[in-house]
């Protein structure tokens, strides 16, 4: 059985537990609150000597960080990985993508509002930056996505699960979706396919 610590909240967590859920694949959801420390423990340390979530444990023990690199490792021969080699890049251009342009905006921005323990954060200088980078990412996306219907192209890929985890919620970080309608309509084609969950959704335990 797979095993997901992570946060129910937190978008990076979300993209492994979404990826499955469309692969319909069972796993395990730990929670760990990474706020109150439970990362930082002996035991979590342990598994990943860089304390942060989510974490991907497999059945035979071996761990592996990084949301994206999760993404990689669970998605590999399915629907979700390009076949073609140069469409496989683009999708992984667009994984960098999010993890240089989009998640240190947009996901941060959201933290510094929905986290009362990150008020001290979040100067008006750094949530300024972070809207207009947040924003800057958006409208890239908006672009490419007026003229295909996901990210990486004419079907969903690993790219469009990445991000989709905080771009769906990136009005609560006080992003106006509404700007950006070739974003908003393709939010729409990512919850329409078979087997999506929303963020809030965590697997039965076993």
């Amino acid at each position: 059985m797979l095993t997901i610590y992570g946060r129910h909240d937190s978008g990076n967590c979300y993209k492994p537990r979404l990826l499955l859920a469309l692969l319909g694949r069972p796993f395990r959801h730990v929670e760990v609150d990474s706020e109150a420390g439970e990362s930082r423990t002996p035991e979590f340390l342990a598994k990943n000597p860089n304390g942060k979530v989510p974490l991907l444990e497999l059945a035979d023990g071996r761990c592996l960080a990084e949301s994206n690199a999760m993404l990689v490792h669970l998605g590999e021969d399915s629907i979700y990985m390009p076949g073609d080699p140069f469409d496989r890049a683009k999708m992984f251009e667009w994984l960098f993508f999010e993890q240089y342009s989009h998640e240190p905006f947009i996901a941060v921005r959201r933290a510094l509002t929905v986290y009362p323990g990150r008020a001290s954060q979040a100067t008006p200088e750094r949530l300024e930056a972070t809207l207009k980078g947040g924003e800057a990412a958006l409208a890239i996306m908006d672009r490419q996505l007026k003229d295909t219907p996901f990210l990486a192209g004419d079907a969903a890929s690993l790219a469009d699960i990445a991000l989709f985890a905080y771009t769906h919620v990136a009005d609560e970080g006080g992003f106006e979706l509404e700007k950006f309608p070739a974003v908003s309509n393709w939010l729409r084609r990512v919850t329409a396919l078979p087997g999506f969950q929303p963020m809030s959704w965590l697997p039965r335990t076993p």
